[in-house]
């Protein structure tokens, strides 16, 4: 008897172990399943907890069947009815509790879900918004780029016209410089001539005063030395 009284207290231990920690499972169902992957680890966890303590409520109920005292058994017995009834509420508090986690979590979800496809609709404004900018800049740039050509091709027309010009100025230049390098053949051409000419003068008149001079001294001689 004394043994079967440690084992009847032995095992009312496990099951008030086994009926708070049960307990403490829901309240962290109802207060800290903040995600499904938790709510999931919660829920094995309480099932494994009531599973056991439906089977320590049988193995008291065994016990008090082989209670020798009918005072004893009945005793037990009553004790293991108001404990099944027990685990059932605790069982229905632990349904209730998932149930109303898990609808919290969808609707956590929805409006995670709603409020993403506001947000990429916002983003999606944004970016119609900044593409319509992007478009208005190319085509203002397009604009400035088609004016920047068409002075460039003025300016190039202008020096086009300059350059012609020039060239025109460089002919007339250059046949210039041909009719004055004529010019200049000629100058030299004469001045050669001329230089030559003054020459055969010079030497004319030397010849013509060497032959006075020999004139009147031969005319000299004559009248001085008479033959």
């Amino acid at each position: 008897n004394m043994a079967d009284d440690v084992h009847v207290r032995l095992c009312l231990q496990d099951i008030v172990k086994l009926d708070l920690e049960t307990k403490a499972i829901i309240q962290d169902i109802r207060q800290d399943a903040s995600t499904t992957d938790m709510l999931d680890d919660f829920s094995a966890s309480g099932r494994q907890k009531m599973s056991d303590l439906r089977n320590k409520i049988a193995e008291l109920e065994r016990l008090g069947l082989e209670q020798v005292r009918d005072t004893d058994r009945d005793a037990i017995l009553v004790n293991v009815e108001n404990l099944r009834q027990k685990l059932s509420s605790t069982v229905t508090s632990f349904r209730q509790a998932i149930l109303k986690t898990k609808l919290a979590l969808d609707k956590n979800s929805k409006e995670q879900l709603l409020g993403g496809s506001s947000q990429v609709r916002k983003r999606n404004q944004g970016n119609k918004e900044t593409l319509a900018k992007t478009a208005n800049d190319i085509s203002d740039m397009l604009i400035s780029l088609n004016r920047t050509m068409g002075d460039q091709v003025k300016q190039s027309e202008l020096n086009i016209t300059t350059i012609v010009g020039s060239s025109q100025v460089v002919s007339d230049t250059q046949d210039e410089f041909h009719t004055m390098g004529g010019h200049i053949q000629n100058s030299q051409r004469l001045l050669t001539k001329y230089g030559r000419r003054e020459f055969t003068d010079r030497l004319l008149i030397l010849l013509a005063l060497i032959f006075f001079f020999a004139t009147v001294l031969y005319i000299m001689k004559k009248r001085l030395w008479p033959s």
